[in-house]
């Protein structure tokens, strides 16, 4: 809806980074060491980069306070925090944003024992409307690995389509694994987000 008035604007910035499940918010020290060693977890460094390298502690924290420091044009990174508890559950970020493309990537991490929950979803639509909406993308991209069927899952839910496979893209357990290339475009998100108000029950 068109900002009109103050009371309008100010709806906008207070439902910006607000989702159904989470809500999205400045890095905290706290949400370091959570963050580091998740990032380190060959388990779930296999869902999340491309090799299984497990580093001393420190360069990852750094990492993630360069994506969330948020003073720069070419991207933003947030933590994502459940709203019915306010429990620090993962980490999304937007990079790589440059004219005249308007197109940015997507990054996150949701600790191992929130997955599941709703909360990747609704952090991908919140950061998804943060993007289009705030910093005027037309584009946002991401890759998963073609054996994360729950991960692609949790980005078709959140509008994003399948554009391509980079075959036998990543090296994994000595083989050659392929990478599914998805992009959610502004026009496709503001017409499920359309569709998503209109499912909901009128006061």
């Amino acid at each position: 809806m068109p900002i009109d008035d103050p009371e309008s604007a100010q709806a906008y910035g207070r439902d910006l980074l607000q989702g159904d499940l989470v809500r999205l918010r400045p890095l905290e020290e706290r949400d370091l060491t959570h963050l580091e060693r998740w990032w380190a977890d060959p388990e779930w460094q296999v869902l999340q980069q491309e090799t299984v390298r497990p580093r001393p502690d420190g360069p990852a924290q750094e990492l993630f306070r360069r994506w969330s420091a948020n003073d720069s044009g070419t991207g933003v990174g947030f933590s994502i925090e459940a709203n019915s508890t306010g429990e620090f559950v993962g980490h999304v970020t937007l990079w790589g944003i440059a004219l005249p493309s308007l197109a940015a990537t997507l990054g996150i991490i949701i600790g191992p024992t929130q997955v599941g929950r709703g909360f990747g979803t609704d952090a991908v639509r919140v950061a998804a409307r943060y993007g289009f909406r705030s910093m005027g993308l037309h584009r946002i991209g991401l890759s998963v690995a073609a054996f994360n069927a729950r991960g692609r899952r949790a980005y078709e839910k959140a509008g994003f389509q399948v554009e391509g496979i980079r075959r036998e893209a990543v090296f994994l357990d000595g083989e050659w694994v392929d990478q599914v290339q998805m992009g959610l475009l502004r026009p496709e998100f503001e017409a499920s987000e359309e569709a998503r108000r209109a499912e909901e029950p009128s006061e």
